[in-house]
């Protein structure tokens, strides 16, 4: 029989209302909610994180083979370039790229009765993969393609739909200033309506048909601006354009959206500062909460302390006592917070109770994305630190002498 495990036992599950047992249920509670705070700061701030980055992700592509242009704006009206048959294969034939989809972008004017506003209009392909965006689609649909000839639909966002006081099935005339000569209008339908939820891209970003733009800037039939790139695995985006930039053509590019749009990832990457600001004070927290509670415990069994020595107990197995005490501490701890971590996940993302200002956030609440490693970081830290801190009473313990240990008072 483990002596030392019992007396443990029976001190942390002592059903009698002692000085003890609310010290071990105090500490058990504090690590809880440690574990808990840790485990919910990785579970929001990475789902903020993909979140936000998917939402850009989805609009432009993860990756962008252009031509090759010194000065090019991040998100603007391009030149055109023609189709390559040499560049399309690379990139086809690369095993992580999901898709590949030509798209060109003009500057216009939406007109209604109600106001104008200005655009940024993307033309896809027919054919164009929408459900990387199904998700924001408000209402209506996304645009069809005829056999023939243009698409005269167009999708807006939320944003342009109440300025303009349109929705879905209105028409709407769009200019596309020209260099030279007087604007080109063309009507068009409201196919849908969408919103992203980042403000830059909702004032400014309408999607039609990159035919409509080849026919109104005088373009070739086979000229765009580019090519977007959908990977299958996002963390993997530098590595495939990297891969991607030795391959192709040397006229032609390629970058990730992380470097045409850093203002926003850059930002996104500082959250993980809160992460780690957030891991360091609870795991303080959690420290002295642990010290100090074992110390008291082992204040308030002093006399047990020093009866057991008396009476031949060796010191290791007193010193385990407080051993087994600390690790009863840390694991149902450890167990209560993982427990109500997973809870509080459970509910926010069933009724999503946490709310955030979207203006601000760009997303509308709070969003948790939990990993194995995220269990495995916060557990397995704290109980290593647990473990180290745990050395500390048995110190004190080692250094009790049995006689002054009794007459404790």
């Amino acid at each position: 029989m483990n002596v030392a495990a019992f007396i443990a036992r029976r001190v942390a599950f002592n059903r009698e209302r002692s000085f003890s047992r609310f010290i071990i249920r105090l500490a058990i509670t504090a690590t809880a909610i440690s574990i808990a705070a840790m485990l919910l700061t990785f579970a929001f701030t990475k789902g903020f994180q993909y979140t936000v980055g998917q939402k850009v992700f989805s609009l432009w592509g993860h990756i962008r083979v252009q031509y090759a242009a010194p000065n090019r704006a991040a998100i603007a009206e391009e030149l055109p370039v023609a189709e390559n048959d040499t560049v399309l294969r690379i990139l086809h034939a690369d095993k992580d790229v999901k898709s590949v989809g030509a798209y060109a972008i003009k500057n216009a004017v939406l007109r209604s009765s109600e106001g104008i506003q200005g655009i940024l209009l993307k033309g896809v392909q027919k054919g164009y993969d929408f459900s990387n965006m199904d998700g924001f689609l408000k209402s209506g649909r996304w645009i069809h393609w005829p056999d023939s000839s243009y698409s005269n639909e167009i999708n807006i966002s939320s944003y342009m739909a109440d300025q303009l006081r349109l929705k879905v099935g209105d028409k709407v005339l769009i200019y596309f200033i020209q260099p030279q000569g007087s604007p080109r209008v063309r009507q068009l339908t409201v196919a849908g309506i969408f919103k992203i939820g980042i403000e830059d891209f909702d004032k400014l970003v309408a999607i039609g048909d990159l035919k409509l733009i080849q026919r109104l800037n005088n373009w070739a039939p086979d000229q765009i601006s580019g090519y977007e790139v959908f990977i299958k695995d996002y963390r993997m985006a530098d590595t495939v354009n990297s891969r991607l930039y030795d391959e192709l053509p040397v006229a032609w590019s390629s970058r990730t959206l992380m470097d045409i749009t850093p203002n926003i990832f850059d930002w996104l990457n500082l959250q993980d500062v809160t992460i780690l600001i957030v891991l360091i004070i609870m795991t303080v927290i959690a420290t002295l909460n642990l010290v100090t509670c074992l110390i008291i415990l082992v204040l308030e069994r002093t006399r047990m302390i020093g009866i057991l020595k008396a009476i031949g107990a060796p010191t290791a197995s007193v010193q385990r006592i407080f051993l087994y005490q600390g690790a009863i501490i840390t694991l149902f701890g450890m167990a209560i917070g993982n427990a109500f971590a997973l809870l509080i996940y459970w509910l926010q993302d069933k009724y999503g109770f946490i709310t955030m200002p979207e203006e601000a956030y760009f997303i509308s609440k709070a969003i948790g994305r939990l990993e194995w490693w995220h269990f495995v970081v916060v557990n397995g830290g704290t109980f290593l630190i647990s473990f180290l801190i745990l050395m500390i009473p048995t110190i004190v313990v080692r250094k009790m002498q049995p006689a002054r240990a009794i007459q404790f008072r």
